[in-house]
């Protein structure tokens, strides 16, 4: 309601004082209520010259106001207005209110108006009656009667808003006329006017003090519109005249306690008790004692109970108190008091007091006394009517915790009939179905129904049970336990995408915020130059550079704005729509979206669900996916990720960047395990493998290697790879430089030694090179030392004998080759990179490291330009076929 403290300073004032003065929403209004207090008694509202009392009548509504409030304003006016003029009053001679209103009336008698009005509103002659009353407002605007003559005349015509407007001149005109209120309180009520209504009541309670049942209205008001504090007050004042009354004391506790004052509502109604030594209402002890029981204040409460029944001991307690008083002996640990209590309640008279059997069961199951909890469920079991699926829930409970899962899935699935939104009850069906591995159940338990996505928009379909997080993130349990992973991917890629994305829009919208149009214009002001007439026109305008700056920027922007304008000006008219010009100035709010897993970059649980999602999708090869997941998460989670958190991300997206057509996405994944171990050849494995397959040139990895060369000058790898990234691009010279300072740290290695003899060999191949020979003897001799450190191995001597065909000695690489037929080599398991599976099954063919058949064909080719056709047949014969 408007002005709720002075509404309030005026019901304790009409109360004589009962209760307690409400706090004052406006400090300064309650300043001045305090300061007025005196005058405000003796305030009667009159009209003042030049003011026209109809005015109130006709325009009632012309600004939205209540009627009541411009009475409101006139009072506070003129009793500041009074205050203001206190000083000069005390030497003032003016006559008293009553002559002044006698002397209103020009050239007429009162008498003689009154028999006029009696007249005309007797005979209900509403168009005279209506010229006689306003002549008489006119010449008299400050007598009560007249307007209250002239609102039965409107009410006569079915004019309600006129003649209410009436009856509170009336009323203010003469506000000791209590019924007056009464009247236009119930048509605040009829019309809506909530607020005039309480106001009608706390003027209509000023005139009248004696009077209950305006009390019980206003307390009855407050209670609708929530002011639940003023309810109780008023309640509690309505006792305190009343005291036979207990329903207003019993009001007065519960709204107390509805407040969060427990303690004064327990206090109220315990001195009602000790006011009544003969016995206090029973009804009374009964909202005592539930209370206190909802207090944890059992012992109070059975204090009262037994104090009641010692009082009464002629009379048998009623079953309700002897109910509570069982459930207090109860959970003060006296089973055998609180049993012999409950003996009452029975199956045949269950149906009669379904309320304390429920009382009972629930306080026992919360005791963990599950087994006469169930007793007392079950007695309600066959006596409610309908299905009550909340008691289902409850017996569910019951069996559960006495670790009958059968009954406990049979009640369960009972209580899901009616209670079908119920997300806690189906997850804990599901879980019972688990244990029983009844996974299919459960998994249907929790799935959407068939028809979820017809019949429904979306804003309901959000709200179903099927849409709860915890549903989905149950079902996503159950499917990677399982192993359906295809399921589970469905089920909970696009909630952890969604949230990503929202985390990800949330960390933009952290930017500066957008000038507004009306912003723009303002900074572009300081551009504009002095005007025409002005000696300064033409200069430059004075101010800071970076208004001029920022002056610029926003002229250009307008600009923009504008050409966009007339441009969709243009494309609408073009198209024949009619075009709707959008002028405002306000930005368009953004939409603030909530994301579905709210903690999934907080929560220990969440992390590793992201990281089983990922798993997910690498193995169902759907790496991008998965990629996109790891980078938004190590981006956005990088403070609460832990390190092996961390760790085990970078390494998927590792092993998508290898896996996946383009590779760079997972180049910092690779990248970062080479930091972390910068010596360990599988990280150096997995980052060349990432690297070999990018199509293009990428600065970002020539960076990268460059300052690992840099900052650990005895690391081998990061040379081989350069080494190799030249002899990609045929820079033979440059790569055999490279080769050459990875032989001088490794000599004994027999890859360096292999990489520094191909170099060699190529580079002896080249145009510009003078010292050919030279070079191919000092390329051959690294291969044969490789030769000598892999102990004649099939792959060495193919080597050096690919190298001797390359350069032209194809009868030394005849003889070679065959000595590479005559070795039969095994076959090895290729290394695994870092978080391959070293379980998964290979697919290679048998003979995936044997090379005679390689070796074979090459030296067909040396036979065949030789011309020994039949040779070079024989031995694709012998070694080729399959």
């Amino acid at each position: 309601m408007a002005n709720e403290g002075s509404d309030i300073d005026e019901v304790n004032y009409a109360l004589d004082g009962v209760g307690e003065e409400e706090e004052d929403e406006n400090a300064a209004q309650e300043e001045d209520d305090n300061d007025m207090e005196e005058d405000e008694e003796e305030y009667t509202f009159r009209f003042k010259t030049g003011m026209n009392p109809l005015d109130f009548v006709d325009d009632n509504d012309d600004s939205g106001i209540q009627p009541y409030q411009r009475f409101v304003r006139l009072e506070r006016e003129a009793l500041a207005d009074k205050k203001r003029k206190a000083p000069e009053q005390c030497h003032s001679e003016e006559p008293p209110s009553k002559m002044a209103r006698e002397g209103d009336i020009s050239g007429a008698k009162i008498a003689e108006i009154m028999e006029a009005m009696d007249y005309y509103g007797m005979r209900k002659r509403s168009r005279k009656a209506k010229a006689v009353l306003c002549e008489v407002i006119r010449l008299a605007p400050n007598l009560h009667e007249s307007y209250h003559t002239l609102g039965l005349v409107y009410t006569s015509l079915q004019d309600y808003k006129r003649a209410m407007a009436l009856y509170l001149i009336a009323a203010h005109l003469d506000p000791k006329e209590s019924p007056l209120w009464k009247t236009i309180f119930t048509w605040s009520i009829e019309q809506g006017y909530v607020d005039q209504a309480g106001y009608c009541l706390l003027k209509a309670i000023k005139a009248d003090p004696k009077d209950v049942t305006l009390r019980f209205h206003l307390a009855r008001l407050y209670a609708e519109l929530g002011h639940y504090q003023k309810a109780a007050v008023t309640y509690e004042q309505v006792h305190k005249l009343c005291c036979e009354n207990i329903d207003a004391l019993k009001a007065a506790a519960k709204f107390y306690k509805k407040c969060g004052q427990v303690e004064y509502s327990i206090q109220i109604l315990e001195d009602y008790i000790k006011s009544q030594p003969d016995g206090a209402n029973v009804s009374v002890v009964d909202l005592l004692g539930t209370v206190l029981m909802e207090t944890k204040a059992h012992d109070r409460a059975l204090q009262h109970i037994e104090h009641a029944q010692t009082v009464n001991a002629r009379k048998e307690l009623p079953l309700n108190l002897k109910i509570k008083a069982g459930i207090c002996h109860a959970h003060l640990g006296n089973m055998e008091r609180a049993q012999a209590l409950f003996n009452d309640l029975k199956p045949e008279n269950a149906s009669k007091h379904i309320d304390l059997v429920t009382k009972v069961a629930d306080s026992l199951m919360g005791l963990e006394h599950y087994n006469p909890a169930l007793n007392y469920y079950l007695m309600l079991e066959g006596n409610i009517e309908k299905e009550n699926g909340l008691l289902y829930l409850k017996i569910a409970r019951c069996y559960m915790s006495l670790k009958e899962r059968s009954q406990a899935i049979l009640f369960y699935s009972k209580a899901l009939e009616t209670l079908q939104d119920d997300v806690d009850a189906r997850i804990t069906l599901a879980s019972l179905l688990l244990e029983e591995a009844k996974e299919d159940e459960a998994i249907s338990l929790l799935s959407p129904p068939k028809d979820s996505d017809f019949g429904e928009a979306p804003s309901e379909k959000s709200n179903r049970w099927w849409a709860d997080i915890r549903i989905k993130l149950k079902l996503c349990n159950i499917y990677w336990n399982r192993g359906t992973l295809d399921d589970f991917v469905d089920t909970i890629f696009p909630l952890v995408r969604e949230s990503l994305y929202v985390a990800t829009l949330r960390q933009k919208g952290k930017s500066k915020k957008r000038l507004s149009k009306r912003d723009l214009v303002e900074r572009v002001r300081v551009l504009d130059g002095p005007e025409k007439d002005n000696v300064f026109r033409g200069f430059r305008p004075v101010a800071a550079p970076s208004d001029l700056l920022k002056a610029s920027r926003a002229k250009k922007l307008l600009q923009k704005k504008a050409m966009e304008k007339e441009k969709r000006k243009a494309e609408a008219l073009a198209s024949g729509i009619d075009w709707l010009s959008d002028d405002s100035d306000d930005e368009p709010q953004k939409e603030n979206r909530e994301p579905p897993l709210c903690n999934l970059l907080k929560d220990e649980e969440h992390h590793q669900l992201i990281i089983d999602l990922c798993k997910a999708l690498a193995s169902l090869q759907r790496y991008w996916e998965a990629l996109e997941i790891i980078n938004l998460s190590l981006r956005l989670a990088h403070t609460s990720l832990s390190t092996e958190k961390k760790e085990e991300l970078r390494s998927l997206g590792a092993q998508m960047a290898y896996n996946t057509t383009d590779p760079k996405h997972g180049f910092d994944c690779v990248k970062y395990i080479v930091q972390q171990h910068p010596h360990g050849v599988a990280a150096w494995n997995c980052y060349y493998k990432v690297i070999s397959r990018l199509e293009n040139r990428d600065t970002r990895h020539y960076k990268f290697v460059r300052g690992m060369q840099g900052k650990f000058v005895d690391c081998v790898p990061p040379i081989l790879i350069s080494g190799h990234q030249f002899t990609i691009c045929s820079h033979h010279q440059d790569a055999a430089r490279k080769y050459l300072e990875a032989y001088k740290l490794l000599p004994e290695n027999p890859l360096v030694n292999l990489c520094v003899g191909t170099a060699l060999i190529n580079l002896a191949l080249g145009f510009r090179l003078q010292n050919k020979h030279q070079c191919v003897v000092q390329g051959l001799a690294f291969l044969y030392n490789n030769m000598r450190i892999c102990e004649n191995s099939q792959e060495s001597l193919y080597n050096i004998a690919r190298a001797f065909h390359h350069v032209g000695l194809v009868t030394l690489a005849a003889f070679y080759y065959e000595k590479v037929i005559a070795i039969c080599e095994k076959d090895y398991p290729i290394p695994k990179l870092p978080n391959e599976n070293p379980d998964s099954i290979e697919t290679h063919k048998p003979g995936y490291c044997d090379l005679r058949r390689e070796a074979a064909y090459n030296l067909h080719l040396i036979y065949k330009k030789s011309g020994a056709l039949d040779l070079a047949r024989q031995v694709l014969k012998d070694h080729c076929t399959l």
